[in-house]
């Protein structure tokens, strides 16, 4: 089964850490990469740009509204994600606990729900 591990941190906070502190944590980051390729249960995984240049989109009554930036002001702010393919929901909590953006942030861990699965379940 796949899920979605989200990673969620205070922009600036990294942006006021010392340039030794983001070095740090980029070799923690590439270790972990590392070991999740290794384990064999990495799919993909990418580091977000900062929220000030994400674009909102709503449809409203047809309309589509265009807003810059992030969809909320919140404390914390998605920053990467991993995509990885384990056994259950224990397993990816598991590798959710082990990345640095736990011990930093919050890590979010979202089972993906295949596109076949949810179109027999729902698909009239």
């Amino acid at each position: 089964m796949q899920y979605l591990l989200l990673i969620y941190s205070s922009e600036a906070g990294m942006a006021a850490a010392p340039k030794e502190a983001l070095t740090q944590m980029s070799a923690a980051y590439g270790a972990y990469t590392e070991a999740m390729k290794k384990a064999g249960v990495f799919v993909a995984g990418e580091r977000l740009k900062p929220t000030k240049i994400a674009t909102t989109v709503r449809v409203a009554s047809g309309k589509t509204n265009v807003i810059d930036g992030p969809y909320a002001d919140t404390k914390e702010q998605l920053g990467g994600y991993y995509l990885i393919e384990v056994p259950d929901m224990d397993a990816a909590i598991s590798w959710a606990a082990r990345c640095p953006g736990a011990s930093a942030g919050t890590m979010e861990v979202r089972p993906i729900w295949p596109m076949a699965e949810y179109m027999t379940t729902y698909a009239a």
